[in-house]
């Protein structure tokens, strides 16, 4: 068992102790106001955002690219909702589709290029960064476009009604312990050896007394905000893609090793260009729930955002040479940001200080994972 615990779970055992000594330090220094039900829910809300922006650029890391572009896309793609919201006064869900559509039709832009024209991907989102911040800034003249709808305010500043919220994670927590049962019969008819019963049980108990535990606090402020319902949503979809698709092992086989994937078949252009075209509708997702939650869309919005998803999918053992990472260990690494970002911002820390504080824990994850591929 221990074994196991060392070589599989050992990032994940230690993103959940840094997240720990974060909560016990903030609570502290906040006198409990860290911890209180309110600044919860703020804190998984801002969780949000680079959470999903997180879960887009995960597929693109462990292709072996990255995308420096999304910070931009998200601010452009935000104010073109809320120029749909605002001044041509949209249907939500055509604001919503049209938005969307968009953050493919970029995403896919920039996956044409890198894919089908073998411009690095460096290059080709460094540009779409400077491009598309000027394409927002013309769009909106430079000034703010405000205020938007109340409905369009539903994605972003809602909660879900209390039944709803206990619902959703009585079936989490069911599903939970239904797949450790299924995946230990399947073990058994393909006479794998399973690991101790008390063991895995464990886990999806310790997981399942989370939730519970996490949807207490939110229900005793206001229930469970809409922004992470939607990320819930999407990490179930994009890590049944990662797990159980053709699609999810061929990425993962182009980061590993490019050349051998294309000798096995694979159509290596293509599946990268769609990696892009589902980073670009991630983006549009985190760019709807900012522009909902600001109640207006800003030329400055989603800036140095890409650092951001960056940094949470390294800090969650994404491995910036491809091949290796998960799109739950991005949530958490996005989670350890939010948390540092929520408890400097409630001791009033200067931001030149949450700067240095961030770029040093973005240092020390990348050199803890070149040390780690060493020592493979």
């Amino acid at each position: 068992m221990f074994k196991t615990i060392k070589t599989s779970q050992l990032q994940l055992l230690a993103m959940i102790a840094a997240l720990l000594l974060i909560l016990v330090f903030f609570s502290i220094a906040t006198e409990g106001a860290f911890i209180s039900p309110r600044n919860i829910s703020n804190l998984i809300r801002q969780t949000a955002i680079v959470g999903i922006l997180a879960i887009g650029m995960v597929f693109v890391i462990i292709s072996a690219e990255i995308d420096l572009s999304v910070g931009s896309m998200m601010g452009l793609l935000g104010g073109i909702a809320a120029i749909l919201d605002v001044w041509f006064h949209f249907p939500l869900f055509l604001s919503i589709v049209i938005t969307m559509f968009a953050g493919l039709v970029l995403g896919l832009f920039n996956g044409w290029w890198i894919a089908y024209q073998n411009v690095p991907s460096f290059i080709v989102t460094l540009a779409g960064m400077l491009a598309f911040r000027g394409i927002l800034v013309g769009l909106t003249d430079g000034v703010t476009i405000a205020p938007t709808s109340s409905s369009l305010a539903i994605i972003g500043q809602s909660y879900l009604p209390s039944g709803w919220g206990m619902s959703v994670v009585a079936l989490l927590c069911l599903g939970l312990i239904a797949r450790v049962f299924s995946r230990r019969r399947a073990r058994q008819r393909h006479g794998v050896v399973n690991h101790a019963a008390q063991f895995e049980y464990g886990k999806a108990l310790v997981a399942v007394m989370v939730l519970l535990s996490l949807l207490a606090i939110l229900e005793s402020y206001r229930g469970i905000p809409t922004p992470i319902f939607i990320m819930g949503v999407l990490i179930l979809v994009a890590t049944y893609i990662a797990k159980r698709t053709a699609f999810g092992r061929r990425v993962y086989a182009i980061g590993g090793n490019i050349e051998a994937t294309r000798m096995s078949g694979v159509k290596v252009e293509k599946t990268k260009m769609l990696v892009f075209g589902f980073n670009g509708v991630m983006v549009a997702v985190a760019a709807l729930i900012l522009t909902s939650r600001l109640g207006a869309g800003s030329p400055a919005a989603g800036n140095m955002a890409e650092l951001d998803a960056i940094a949470a999918c390294v800090i969650g053992g994404t491995s910036l040479a491809g091949g290796i990472g998960t799109v739950l260990g991005a949530i958490m690494g996005a989670l350890i940001m939010a948390s540092l970002d929520n408890g400097m911002s409630m001791l009033d820390v200067p931001t030149f200080w949450q700067l240095i504080v961030k770029g040093a824990i973005l240092l020390l994850a990348v050199w803890l994972d070149v040390k780690t591929k060493k020592q493979q």
